[in-house]
């Protein structure tokens, strides 16, 4: 993170601070689930006991109270087998990760309506450049959102015509500041409304220096999805060399984050779902263990 990046991140941490963390804890009891829909889980927090054990674990998701999932992989299963499993454990895909290979989505589109999804989601585009990107130690460079944004587009059209929306799904390097402007800021100009659609993962925006709720104030209805994560704060201040910092993943309701103005603002801006998701470490707790606690937490707020 960039020293202006991490200064806008400190003083917006500063700003929740005490108080966030009160309120994190006040709305509990309350018994609904944010904007009254069902809880969803990104798969990919529970990726050992998937490989494991697909459809125990679905089974489990389901019996911690999950309504919703949304892929990562298919646990070395066919899309087809995927579903089955989804549906005997009663849980409802609208969004899938997906690999897309820009010359040939067929067969990304096949398995997305496999699985019954709407939403065929990207965790970026950069592997799917052509030149490929060679350096990537500066985040996502003005050139690169561009290029970005026009295959973003392209995927969005040919989504569109197999009856499929496509998202871009972002990371941390979206928000290295380039000169005054930032990756992410172009994806949203140079993409058409219509065929792009945005899931913003909340904590690594947070990491990279961006508040989600400036976001879904000044572009309602390009969110429908989110990701609810947690960090750990840092540890030290940083050298203020541009270089980003490692965060350590925290369980939902033990990091630094508060979603109550977060989910406040989606809301209004026209979200549909929301995935809680934890990459790790796993250390105070198994990945179904954290799996209940972002569920405790996502379901006692209002």
């Amino acid at each position: 993170m960039i020293a202006s990046s991490r200064r806008q991140f400190l003083s917006w941490s500063r700003t929740l601070g005490t108080a966030a963390l009160a309120s994190r804890w006040m709305t509990r009891g309350a018994g609904a689930n944010p904007a009254g829909k069902p809880v969803g889980l990104q798969l990919y927090s529970v990726k050992a006991n998937l490989q494991e054990d697909p459809a125990g674990t679905l089974q489990a998701i389901k019996n911690i109270g999950f309504g919703e999932v949304e892929t990562a992989g298919f646990a070395g299963l066919s899309a087809k087998t995927f579903r089955k499993a989804l549906d005997d454990a009663g849980l409802v895909c609208p969004s899938a990760h997906l690999s897309f290979d820009a010359a040939n989505l067929g067969p990304t589109f096949e398995d997305a309506h496999a699985l019954g999804v709407h939403y065929v989601t990207s965790g970026g585009l950069r592997a799917s450049l052509r030149p490929s990107v060679t350096s990537t130690s500066a985040g996502m460079t003005v050139e690169e959102a561009k290029r970005t944004a026009a295959l973003a587009n392209r995927i969005g059209e040919m989504a569109r015509r197999s009856g499929l929306q496509y998202a871009y799904h972002n990371h941390n390097g979206e928000f290295v500041d380039q000169g005054g402007t930032i990756g992410f800021d172009v994806l949203l100009h140079e993409t058409d409304p219509k065929l792009v659609k945005f899931e913003i993962d909340c904590g690594w925006m947070v990491v990279g220096g961006r508040n989600p709720v400036d976001y879904f104030k000044a572009y309602p209805g390009r969110f429908p999805m989110i990701h609810v994560k947690d960090f750990l704060p840092p540890g030290n201040p940083g050298s203020g060399d541009g270089k980003t910092r490692e965060y350590a993943g925290a369980e939902l309701g033990h990091g630094m984050i508060d979603y109550g103005p977060i989910f406040a603002a989606a809301n209004t801006a026209g979200l549909e779902h929301y995935f809680a998701e934890q990459e790790g470490p796993f250390v105070r707790m198994s990945q179904l263990e954290a799996a209940r606690q972002a569920y405790t937490y996502l379901h006692a707020m209002t």
